[in-house]
């Protein structure tokens, strides 16, 4: 019996977390994907109709993605934020941890709009890499973060397959009298 190989980093399906969630991102609402490596969030959203934006530092992360919409070669953990000031209907974080980043990340979410943030967390030392603390969430930490978000869904604890301990969250900034997040939750 012969099996597939599996995809290279990157390529893999988008995650099943962020499809779960994507259907709160705003119509038309722009798309930030963080350490966006081979852009598979970003190639998902811009195939259901978002103008997406990656950010990654390798100059060839980049290039992949760069067909796909606004595609920034910058060093967000040693340089400066490089989309100061703007704002996204969605913004998506996967397998990717910078403490010093969270508030500007959580700062990034448009009025409406939603974070979908799924990342090792601790206990993933047992099971695999990352092993760092460093790269593991501590446990509510992404609950921490998201302070005056709305929290719409959190997990933390061990998945399998793979088998690994994540923490996710999907959090929406509220507008107003929050009538736009509950349509999009409960339609119809």
């Amino acid at each position: 019996m012969t099996t597939a190989p599996a995809p290279s980093h990157g390529t893999e399906p988008p995650s099943l977390w962020v499809q779960r969630w994507a259907h709160l991102v705003p119509t038309g609402a722009t798309v930030l994907d963080i350490a966006c490596g081979q852009g598979r969030h970003m190639r998902w959203f811009a195939g259901r109709g978002h103008a997406v934006v990656g950010v990654d530092r390798s100059p060839d992360a980049v290039a992949a993605v760069a067909d796909l919409g606004q595609a920034v070669l910058a060093d967000i953990e040693s340089g400066p934020w490089p989309l100061a000031g703007r704002r996204f209907g969605g913004v998506i974080v996967t397998n990717y941890l910078w403490r010093p980043l969270l508030p500007t990340i959580v700062a990034s979410v448009a009025p409406g709009g939603i974070l979908i943030y799924e990342t090792f967390a601790t206990g993933n030392e047992t099971v695999g890499k990352p092993s760092r603390p460093d790269f593991l969430l501590r446990p509510g930490e992404l609950l921490d973060a998201c302070e005056g978000l709305q929290v719409v869904a959190y997990e933390n604890g061990f998945t399998d397959p793979p088998a690994r301990f994540v923490q996710r969250i999907a959090a929406v900034r509220r507008v107003g009298d929050a009538t736009a997040v509950r349509d999009r939750l409960y339609p119809g």
